[in-house]
């Protein structure tokens, strides 16, 4: 049998769970080699993983993606590299069934630029691509065989599907590029450092917390579970001494059902099972079951050697040492988690850690080892005082459009956000792409051709005010990014502490009073909810107005093209004298609650005798009551005063709405001879 020597491994996704302990010990079992980790830190890894290798002088991390085709080849041909493990990929078949498309991404595509670079390089003497048994599909119940590598693939999941696919991709590049791949299929995988989504550590936390076990069905599924050290010998076997061209399963024939786990990790706990495991609803479709034939492995040389009962006990010992490992974890530990609910992407560092002008870290167990730089973009902000770039939701809308022109006005980098902001990994792409200093949300739903439409499209509401909202305040939050939001003073109306004309206007910290509209109820439940949100800078929209007339948005737009309006006095919004201020509300890190308006109020006639006055002398209008103005719309409209105090003293240039409105509206379109 032959035996396979690299030198310089590349180890994608090595500050995850199981490619880390497979990292760290060919680092200490091999200190010839030189091991480079590329991993691009999602949810699910932590730095920490690679602390018995910190001070090793063979070892190297650099964070990156996959997906970056100019990454990869840049760290194949600088490193050396001769040899690929490919551990990097989505793996929680739960999340896969609410968030397939970035299975798709990272676990096919971030697979098809690893072997395109490996075709353009020509320097690769392995790559080791590691799948799973999910891509057999489901076994029969009876079976006595497992699934041998010749076993066709029927993936039955988005999960499985993807390493489906990318292992077609694998087994094409070796077949068409003679590349010389080697694929690995694993059973279930357990032990230390184990992101706590998947079962058994899952159910380890809970039971420290005093909590039940939540079961998919009825528990009768079985799975097959290999202890992580087990696993990682496995691999050093494949390195060594598996076959190009070849497939191995690593697997163990110890099955065990759901519910066996469960009470098995009750008993180590003294809890009853009966009345601390709970049944939930199943997964849209739960294999099972999934069995081996591992005995291919086995005739290399390699055998399973840790008991289950063995594995289990050290695997409660680390948690119950290192609770806090990967920080709060709530999100993970819900019965059926999904990624957009959980707090990952938090780059956990530890000391040594390094950041560049590349947006990549790397740390080296060699102090006096050269640092290996990423060449970064050319429009790469300078480390030591970054420069401001902009991401802006709300490219199509009236505000998000003004702060790109803004923007362009003031020399500022910006880009528009491609994301739907319900799309949780649609928001992270978008941030790992333009990598801002600052997002703007000026998205939302207000309604065409106004409010009424949310009456009669509340979900779709709900939706874009407050689930996107809120995705994209996570997801800013998790990155470390400031988010100024946009938002409304169409939330309060004139009581009995504010009356109408009285001068007293709703302050920062005032709870809404209006619930008159569906959207103002789905504005005032997001602020609530965004309170809790320290990355989050909140301006309190009125009535907006611009110096564009024609645009139909314009409040001033709007009632000059009514039969009837009503004549109450509001607070209002100029928006040629405010969006700079929110951009320099940006630039000072502001946060918390703002009403965004000009001091002061005007009404209706007011507005109008002004446009009377500058744009045309001839302009005429009848007013109506609110009783009258009621049976004509669907839901009725919000009344108020801001108290606008908090943001004069920020800014003590800001006009009062009348000389605002006289300043950017009427004197730079007047129509009318100046008297």
């Amino acid at each position: 049998m032959s035996t396979f020597t690299p030198k310089n491994i590349l180890i994608t996704g090595a500050a995850g769970f199981i490619a880390s302990h497979v990292a760290n010990r060919l680092i200490r079992n091999y200190p010839e080699y030189k091991i480079v980790v590329l991993d691009k830190l999602d949810y699910c890894s932590n730095l920490k993983n690679l602390l018995p290798s910190k001070s090793s002088p063979n070892f190297k991390f650099v964070k990156g993606d996959i997906g970056s085709a100019d990454l990869v080849n840049y760290l194949l041909i600088t490193e050396n590299i001769d040899t690929i493990m490919h551990f990097a990929a989505q793996t929680h078949v739960d999340n896969s069934f609410g968030n397939s498309f970035e299975f798709t991404k990272n676990n096919i595509y971030g697979t098809h630029v690893l072997l395109e670079a490996c075709k353009v390089t020509g320097q690769i003497r392995r790559f080791i691509h590691v799948s799973t048994d999910e891509v057999y599909g489901e076994t029969e119940e009876d079976a006595i065989v497992g699934n041998h590598e010749a076993s066709q693939l029927l993936p039955t999941n988005p999960y499985s599907a993807t390493k489906a696919g990318a292992e077609m991709l694998v087994m094409a590049y070796g077949r068409s590029y003679g590349l010389p791949v080697i694929t690995t299929r694993g059973n279930n995988v357990y032990g230390p450092n184990q992101f706590p989504e998947k079962l058994i550590p899952k159910f380890i936390l809970l039971a420290m917390r005093g909590k039940t076990l939540p079961i998919h069905g009825d528990g009768s599924n079985v799975r097959s579970y290999l202890y992580c050290e087990d696993v990682a010998e496995a691999f050093e076997v494949v390195l060594h001494k598996g076959e190009v061209g070849h497939v191995y399963n690593i697997g163990t024939k110890k099955e065990r059902r759901v519910i066996d786990v469960a009470k098995d990790i009750c008993q180590l706990f003294n809890m009853d099972p009966d009345k601390n495991i709970q049944f939930v609803d199943n997964r849209p479709f739960n294999d099972q079951r999934y069995f081996l034939d591992d005995q291919k492995l086995k005739n290399l040389g390699w055998s399973e050697r840790t008991t289950w009962e063995e594995g289990l006990k050290k695997t409660m010992e680390w948690y119950t040492s290192n609770p806090e490992w990967w920080g709060d974890v709530s999100g993970a530990l819900l019965p059926h988690p999904r990624m957009l609910m959980m707090p990952g992407g938090i780059e956990r560092h530890f000391d040594g850690a390094e950041q560049y002008e590349s947006g990549k870290s790397e740390f080296t167990g060699n102090s006096n080892q050269t640092k290996m730089l990423v060449p970064a973009s050319k429009t790469s902000p300078s480390p030591q005082k970054p420069a401001l770039k902009f991401l802006i939701y709300g490219r199509t809308g009236w505000i998000g459009g003004l702060l790109g022109k803004l923007c362009e006005k003031q020399g500022i980098a910006y880009e528009y956000g491609k994301g739907r902001l319900e799309e949780r990994s649609q928001l992270v792409a978008d941030i790992l792409a333009v990598k801002p200093t600052h997002v703007f949300n000026a998205a939302g739903v207000t309604g065409r051709p106004n409010v009424d439409w949310c009456e009669t499209h509340k979900t779709e509401t709900i939706r874009a005010n407050v689930a996107g909202t809120l995705t994209l305040a996570d997801v800013c939050r998790e990155n470390g990014l400031l988010m100024m939001n946009f938002a409304t003073g169409c939330i309060f109306e004139y009581d009995a502490k504010h009356p109408e004309g009285s001068g007293i206007g709703f302050k920062e910290e005032d709870k809404p009073n209006f619930t008159g509209s569906f959207y103002s109820k789905t504005k005032a439940m997001v602020e609530e909810l965004l309170r809790e949100y320290d990355n989050v800078c909140t301006l309190r929209v009125r009535m907006p107005i611009s110096s564009d007339l024609n645009n139909p948005r314009n409040f001033i737009t709007k009632i000059s093209k009514y039969n009837k309006v009503v004549n109450i006095p509001n607070s209002m919004t100029i928006l040629d004298e405010l969006l700079p201020i929110s951009i320099e509300m940006a630039k000072r890190n502001l946060r918390g609650i703002w009403n965004f308006t000009n001091p002061g109020v005007v009404s209706h006639n007011e507005i109008l005798e002004m446009y009377k006055k500058y744009i045309d002398s001839d302009f005429k209008w009848t007013n109506f009551t609110l009783e009258e103005q009621a049976k004509v719309i669907v839901a009725p409209r919000s009344n108020n005063e801001m108290d606008a105090s908090k943001l004069k003293n920020e800014f003590p240039e800001l006009l009062s709405i009348k000389e605002s409105l006289i300043k950017y509206v009427f004197e730079p379109n007047r129509k009318t001879p100046a008297e």
